[in-house]
């Protein structure tokens, strides 16, 4: 029975290593599109990509406050029919 066991434990940490590998290769990939994409059309003059996206990221939670501000939940909108 153990040698079932070391078998699917060795067949687990293959799997395991192939999968980390295809995620980091696919993680890295992206971050390099996304900076490139961040570094040609999003930044301004003299910022940094890591300056740009903080920038961005700043304005996105802005305009979600902004957005969230004028939503209402449905039970608002049943107290205001009443």
């Amino acid at each position: 029975m153990s040698k079932i066991i070391d078998a699917n434990k060795k067949i687990e940490d293959a799997a395991l290593r192939g999968y980390k590998k295809i995620e980091d290769t696919v993680v890295g990939g992206y971050k390099k599109v996304e900076d490139k994409f961040v570094d040609t059309f999003l930044k301004k003059d003299g910022e940094t990509i890591e300056e740009a996206k903080a920038r961005l990221q700043k304005e996105q939670k802005m305009r979600q406050q902004e957005q969230h501000k004028y939503s209402k939940t449905t039970e608002e909108i049943q107290d205001e029919i009443k």
